[in-house]
């Protein structure tokens, strides 16, 4: 028998005997110190010694006994024999000769560091850190034991642990025979990070799947606090293309977990750390360096845990497993909201869903059996006790919690949407409302009432290819990772206004005045770079701001800054604005934002494009702000081809720009003198004038090799104008996503029978 196992002889190929924890733990220690990631050492006590107690101390029939006929979904039955299992084994006593190889195990590792150390004591079942299921959090760990006394009392403790209630609920909800899984036990020496911080990193966005990023949670103190989603942690995505941040998030971390004279307490965490990043940028991208190495030695998406020592300053990787939910996507569900209602409550939204159901209250573990099936549970955190309900939870709310704690993982394997860091939820909801929890973008929303969804899916393996470029207008960056599945061909539209409205909402010489100019770049390049990360390596073409004055003046400050005009669609808008000494600065605050990504993102798929451009001159001299910025030459820069002028003098916008963007909408209403808006006015894209402008920039712009798409509804509305600009050989087409694959189906349709 293999009573003790230390991490250099261990391998991933061991979970029989170690668990997936441990066989993880020591296939790193043993592979992967020689790429420079750290882990800290120890030894697991096998399933083997694991059997042996439990043969030793005759609790296998009696254990048997007390499950039979069990009927998980009866809580009250389930809690009442898991409690009496966990009493059995408590009241148990470790054999002699296992009891011994734990403790001389211990001395070696304390010799190792030359002190008797603290300890980490964690549980690692056979069944766990699987492929097809993580069981996450379903036994127990024990930190900061010191001694052999408390080393003892832990493992024993841990053995219990396989019979949590959670774990035999998940147990018999994954379909695994209750005695086939066997514990194993790992103690390791702790990291310090109860001086420093720790967190939690997936090799791909947990919400969607997304591939090209690894996204990282961290906060003060030891993990599990992260985990449990008692706090709101910092969070960072690192592209794995470049290697660079392209966007974070500070949390709250109000308090952390550390270490007491035995065990662990809660402490506060001070004004001046809370308002600061918990990581560097330079451990951010250790870390994220740290986590492609370990995916690419798994060949698979990983979750990983990590921490930070606070004596030696040093990061060390604490697990990895595979992540289970999106390794093996082949089709995207969208859901689609009917109508709104009124906002109750807003969050972070985990998974991409929409569910209804009355809302159910709980802020005490004792009360879980009072919960009924579909309902919404409403909760300040959750944690692996808690699973038996949410299994049968139509939506999950907590207000602690980031994208990585407890009720996001389990929620995401359930499949079921949740919101989580929805603060007050507990005041603002009450007991039997009925609600829909929307979490289709990463503002997860309360709407008042059971609301009407559909659900939309698309498989991501029949997609056709098109010699056209078939591209996407999107303008929100918590779409984008989701819409990567559907292969565009890049992105011929990002709008930026949304980023500006919703994740800045200042206006840019308001900002400017109050001295926000750095937070005001930092956000619209963080956008942009969601956005440009989704298509990589396709172009982007990201439109300047195409706000009017009436909608600048909706932001904050706006109203000092802004006249109000008769007709805002064709006033103070687009390039006349760039040029205009006034608004210059704002402007220069874009083409900043622009450069961050480029140079300090290293998205180089970048380029840009002019909207609202009348007259050469204003080409001219927005151009010329361009070259003296010195951005001119790092991109390609577009115009919209919006104005009838923009084609009149077509030969002379081409020897100018790089390229065109048909704006069809404006494009029919400054032609046709049309309010686009007007619901009695016949606008539509087909008339003729239209038409023929299109074909004549096109033909004026292939002259001088210069690339025509369109961003607009009518190629995706009319079959025979998707024609019209396949004759004509437009070289792209933009749609918005919600048409993306009908137009994409169209498109190749069409090629195939014109090339007939």
């Amino acid at each position: 028998m293999k009573s003790i196992l230390f991490f250099s002889e261990i391998r991933n190929k061991d979970v029989k005997l170690v668990g997936g924890k441990n066989a993880s733990l020591g296939e790193m220690y043993s592979k992967l110190k020689d790429k420079g990631i750290r882990v800290t050492n120890g030894f697991a006590i096998t399933s083997e010694s694991y059997d042996y107690f439990i043969r030793e101390n005759n609790l296998d029939k009696k254990i048997k006994a007390i499950l039979k006929d069990l009927n998980i979904r009866n809580i009250k039955e389930l809690r009442e024999k898991g409690k009496r299992i966990r009493k059995l084994i408590l009241n148990s006593e470790i054999p002699e000769k296992i009891k011994k190889e734990i403790l001389e195990s211990y001395k070696k590792l304390c010799m190792e560091y030359g002190r008797e150390v603290e300890v980490a004591v964690r549980s690692s079942a056979t069944a766990e850190d699987l492929p097809e299921a993580s069981f996450a959090g379903a036994q127990e760990t024990y930190l900061n034991i010191k001694g052999e006394k408390e080393l003892l009392k832990s493992v024993v403790r841990c053995y219990s642990s396989l019979f949590t209630d959670r774990a035999i609920s998940y147990r018999e909800e994954k379909g695994f025979d209750q005695f086939a899984v066997k514990l194993s036990v790992g103690v390791q020496k702790m990291v310090r990070s109860d001086l420093a911080c720790s967190g939690v990193m997936f090799t791909l966005d947990p919400n969607t799947g997304f591939r090209n990023v690894v996204c990282i949670e961290a906060s003060y103190g030891l993990g599990e606090y992260i985990v449990k989603g008692v706090v709101n942690p910092d969070s960072f995505f690192v592209f794995k293309p470049t290697g660079r941040i392209i966007k974070k998030e500070l949390g709250s971390k109000n308090v952390k977990l550390v270490f007491s004279k035995t065990g662990t307490k809660q402490k506060k965490v001070a004004l001046k750390e809370k308002i600061k990043f918990s990581l560097s940028d330079k451990e951010v991208l250790e870390l994220a360096d740290y986590a492609m190495k370990i995916e690419n030695h798994y060949k698979r998406p990983m979750d990983i845990e990590f921490a930070k020592d606070g004596i030696d300053k040093k990061l060390y990787i604490l697990q990895a497993r595979p992540e289970t939910v999106h390794a093996k996507k082949k089709e995207i569900e969208k859901y689609i909201l009917s109508r709104k209602s009124r906002k109750l409550l807003e969050g972070i939204a985990i998974g991409r869903k929409i569910s209804s159901g009355r809302v159910h209250i709980i802020n005490d573990i004792k009360k879980i059996e009072e919960f009924k099936q579909k309902e919404i549970l409403i909760a300040k955190q959750t944690n692996p006790d808690w699973e038996p309900i949410m299994k049968i939870a139509s939506g999950i709310i907590t207000e602690r919690g980031g994208s990585t704690s407890h009720a996001s993982i389990v929620s995401r394997e359930l499949g079921i949407p949740c919101i989580v860091g929805a603060k007050d939820a507990m005041k603002k909801l009450r007991n039997g409302q009925e609600v829909t929890i929307d979490c289709t973008s990463s503002k997860g929303i309360v709407w008042k009432g059971k609301l009407n969804y559909k659900i939309k899916k698309i498989s991501i393996e029949k997609l056709p290819k098109t010699r056209t470029k078939i591209m996407l207008i999107l303008g929100t960056p918590e779409e984008a990772f989701d819409l990567s599945f559907l292969q565009p061909d890049g992105i011929g539209l990002a709008r930026i206004e949304y980023i500006i409205s919703n994740w800045i909402k200042i206006h840019p010489l308001y900002a400017i005045e109050k001295g926000k100019q750095e937070f005001y770049i930092q956000k619209l390049a963080e956008g942009i770079s969601m956005l440009a990360a989704s298509v990589y390596p396709n172009q982007i073409i990201v439109r300047f701001s195409d706000f009017k004055t009436n909608e600048y003046r909706n932001l904050l400050g706006g109203e000092k800054y802004e006249q109000e005009e008769n007709n805002p669609m064709l006033g103070f808008r687009g390039a006349s604005r760039y040029i205009d000494k006034k608004f210059k600065p704002a402007f220069l605050l874009e083409c900043e934002a622009i450069r961050k990504v480029i140079e300090e993102m290293g998205l180089k798929n970048v380029d840009v494009m002019i909207p609202f451009c009348r007259t050469i001159k204003e080409a001219k001299e927005v151009l010329k702000i361009l070259k003296e910025i010195d951005l001119r030459k790092k991109l390609k820069v577009y115009v919209m081809a919006e104005i009838p002028s923009n084609i009149i003098l077509a030969d002379k916008f081409a020897k100018l720009f790089d390229g065109f963007s048909i704006g069809s909408n404006d494009l029919t209403q400054l032609t046709l003198g049309i309010d686009r808006d007007n619901q009695i006015l016949n606008f539509d894209e087909r008339n003729e004038s239209v038409k023929k402008l299109i074909s004549r920039l096109i033909k004026v712009a292939h002259k001088y090799r210069k690339p025509v798409g369109i961003c607009g509804q009518a190629p995706s509305k009319y079959p025979e104008y998707a024609k019209f600009l396949l004759e004509n050989k437009i070289d792209s087409i933009s749609v918005n996503p919600d048409v993306f694959l009908e137009t994409k189906i169209r498109v190749a349709k069409l090629e195939r029978q014109l090339s007939n």
